[in-house]
């Protein structure tokens, strides 16, 4: 059953398209992420999913129903701010009530859903502080709250974890996740953090310049980009350019790369994963269909390192787990000849832009 609908949803600001016709479809229970750089319009799209601003063109359908001019209160779904929009002289129980009273549901009722609410947020013993006596964290919950008591059908997100530090974001995030899964909401987030999107979401709709780039599982935008664009923006990756010289080496800058299949002759952009890439240091003769090369910056990250290794083709990024203290690539540094290799199916052919 598909809960949310939008049908080549367009908004324009006098010349400047900020929106371009997305059209996109949300099961039931689906978490679905909008990706993308800032001001690709994937915040346009959830505030006219939300009734905040109206399409130029195109409808949003919510269970079924064309809510494409309908108010933010006329439509059935709950919705977190980036800034959590707490009211600062309420208490955290009448912040998360509010929705109900605009909807005027009775008292006895509006309590009993309340202290519901923050017990699924576990904030039940905090219902008479106000939003500066909480934490980040607690005020990212009571805005959980607040979009979850009113149990709509579209549950709408808008970056809600860029007010966190890295260790509660990290932790939040499962938290919300786990929640969505529990009560099946159709929920709709928004981020630019590629990390959150990877680990939360069920589907990805990554945006550029109001345009919808691709759509699919996390595994297969980050498998099987359609384009540099996406390969670039979703994870982290090195973009060697050239030709294919027969089916399976790629010529870049002298050297034969492997890479799977391909046209003979077709000028094209070799792409490859970090993680895909073995290294080694380069203790004599390189063995045959090594890549030979030299390190430019070692960074370390603690369980893992990051080698940017130079070579004729281009810069080649390599990340592996840090190695231990004999092992020869621990005592790499700039300047150092090393040998890189991956197997061809690592390296995805995609058009040049």
């Amino acid at each position: 059953m598909t809960s949310l609908i939008l049908e080549n949803l367009r908004r324009t600001y006098g010349a400047t398209v900020a929106v371009d016709r997305v059209n996109l479809e949300v099961a039931q229970g689906e978490l679905v992420a909008l990706l993308g750089p800032s001001g690709c319009g994937k915040t346009t799209t959830l505030r006219m999913v939300a009734g905040f601003v109206l399409p130029t063109d195109g409808r949003v359908l919510i269970g079924g129903a064309d809510v494409t001019r309908a108010p933010p209160y006329g439509r059935d779904t709950g919705m977190v701010f980036q800034g959590y929009a707490l009211f600062p002289h309420m208490t955290v129980a009448d912040n998360v009530g509010f929705g109900l009273e605009m909807r005027r549901v009775p008292r006895a009722e509006r309590e009993r859903k309340v202290a519901e609410a923050l017990r699924l947020v576990q904030l039940d013993g905090l219902a008479e502080r106000r939003p500066m006596q909480l934490s980040g964290g607690q005020q990212q919950r009571v805005a959980l709250a607040r979009a979850l008591v009113v149990n709509p059908t579209v549950f709408l997100l808008d970056e809600p974890l860029s007010n966190l530090d890295a260790r509660l974001r990290a932790e939040v995030r499962v938290e919300i996740r786990a929640l969505q899964q529990r009560l099946g909401l159709t929920t709709l987030f928004v981020t630019h953090d590629q990390e959150e999107a990877l680990t939360m979401a069920d589907r990805l709709v990554v945006m550029d310049r109001g345009r919808v780039r691709q759509t699919g599982t996390p595994e297969e935008l980050y498998e099987r980009p359609a384009d540099l664009f996406v390969a670039g923006f979703l994870g982290r990756c090195s973009i060697l350019r050239g030709a294919v010289e027969t089916p399976g080496v790629f010529r870049a800058g002298g050297l034969a790369l492997p890479c799977a299949g391909g046209t003979p002759g077709e000028h094209s952009a070799l792409v490859v994963r970090p993680e895909r890439v073995g290294i080694a240091a380069n203790g004599g003769t390189p063995p045959d269909g090594a890549i030979p090369g030299r390190v430019a910056m070692v960074t370390y990250l603690g369980g893992l390192t990051d080698w940017h290794v130079q070579t004729d083709a281009g810069e080649i990024l390599v990340t592996r787990p840090t190695p231990d203290g004999d092992d020869p690539l621990r005592r790499l540094a700039p300047g150092d000849a090393v040998t890189l290799d991956w197997n061809a199916s690592a390296g995805r052919l995609l058009p040049d832009e």
